[in-house]
């Protein structure tokens, strides 16, 4: 018997970004994710402690020679894309599953990336019993590909990368995935979880297909001329953002609609204030007050420009300001789910404001270790 675990993350610096390309800053955190192995079984049998309690449908049990996905969001098909994933990785199918017991501390739907650090702790534990010898990439990217290609949620890397990885990291998702291991700072920060419930599905395609519709008018349009289209291109993750300025698109926004003029000009500014930040945190010792700025400035873009904050979120980040935070912006993919505080004292009351507020949990968390196996 065994137990793996991976953390939960904070979607830290240029939310909404993973999925256009764009470098983003990640921290796992200390809310973690653990799938204890009981024994070895023909088939996988999977319980989820949590969902048990609920009285929930709370174990899946399938056949590792065909983990096919069940219709409808069902919990356990994480799981079986898990399966899929390592199967196509080693060219053949597991030959035996085990029995296992999931227990989490990231809770659901609270823009903390509870499914990555399932897929991930999950992943972990088949390569501990297999002994399979995957790295940390290896973890990561079978992860993604199960829920990306293989559930068909159209996530980014971001939060699979987080997971597997640990502490705080500067990802550029675009393969070839590059990471770069930042110096963790004097970071402190309360997770504060609305108990607004979204789903990333319900929110990622509705984006994507309002930035396709913003370039595809850009492309057609003669009056953009030859050297900003060649950056561009028809789909949300085509264009080369990172080489496009303010200066060089914003002559051309009043071709598009007010809606994808909004979503145009937030993936520029958001990826220029988070190239400002890492360089700060480059540095040895870091101050955090150094960056907090950037982080408040980050939450308007996501809800001036995004449009994915709402009024509740909103009343919770002013109170927990007014109590003292230096920063406060959304993590995840917003329309509820958390709030993280960057902090610097005052930690009882920043909680108390945000609870009172309406939050209906908060922790004070860390940055943490990626997927490893518990002593």
């Amino acid at each position: 018997m065994f137990t793996a675990s991976a953390p939960g993350r904070v979607d830290f610096l240029n939310t909404h970004q993973d999925y256009k390309g764009l470098p983003v800053v990640p921290i796992a955190i200390n809310l973690r994710t653990y799938v204890t192995v009981i024994e070895e079984s023909n088939y996988f049998e999977i319980k989820s402690e949590d969902l048990c309690r609920e009285g929930k449908d709370c174990i899946d049990k399938f056949s590792p020679l065909n983990p096919s996905l069940l219709e409808g969001k069902w919990w356990g098909n994480y799981l079986r894309a898990v399966v899929k994933a390592v199967e196509e990785h080693l060219g053949e199918p597991l030959r035996k599953g085990f029995k296992a017991t999931i227990t989490s501390k990231v809770p659901v739907g609270s823009g903390l990336s509870s499914s990555a650090a399932l897929e991930v702790s999950f992943l972990k534990a088949i390569d501990h019993f297999y002994n399979l010898g995957l790295s940390k990439k290896d973890l990561a990217e079978l992860a993604f590909q199960a829920e990306n290609r293989i559930a068909g949620i159209p996530c980014g890397r971001l939060d699979q990368y987080s997971s597997a990885f640990g502490g705080i990291i500067l990802l550029r998702p675009k393969p070839p995935v590059e990471i770069e291991e930042l110096k963790p700072g004097n970071v402190q920060l309360i997770v504060v979880d609305s108990g607004i419930r979204h789903s990333v599905a319900d929110i990622h395609p509705v984006r994507q297909e309002e930035i396709n519709r913003a370039l595809r008018k850009l492309m057609e349009n003669p009056k953009v001329p030859h050297e900003l289209r060649e950056k561009l291109g028809y789909r949300y993750d085509q264009p080369k953002w990172e080489q496009i300025s303010l200066d060089e698109i914003e002559p051309y926004l009043d071709i598009l609609a007010e809606k994808e003029r909004k979503r145009i000009l937030f993936t520029i500014l958001m990826q220029a204030s988070t190239m400002r930040a890492v360089e700060k945190m480059r540095r040895e010792n870091w101050n955090p007050l150094e960056i907090a700025p950037e982080i408040n400035y980050q939450h308007e873009l996501l809800r001036d420009l995004y449009d994915v904050s709402l009024p509740q979120l909103e009343k919770i980040r002013d109170a927990m300001l007014n109590a003292g935070a230096l920063a406060v912006k959304l993590s995840g993919a917003g329309m509820g789910g958390s709030l993280i505080a960057l902090v610097e004292k005052n930690e009882e009351d920043i909680v108390k404001s945000a609870l009172s507020a309406g939050a209906k949990q908060a922790w004070k968390v860390w940055p943490d270790s990626g997927a490893r196996i518990e002593e």
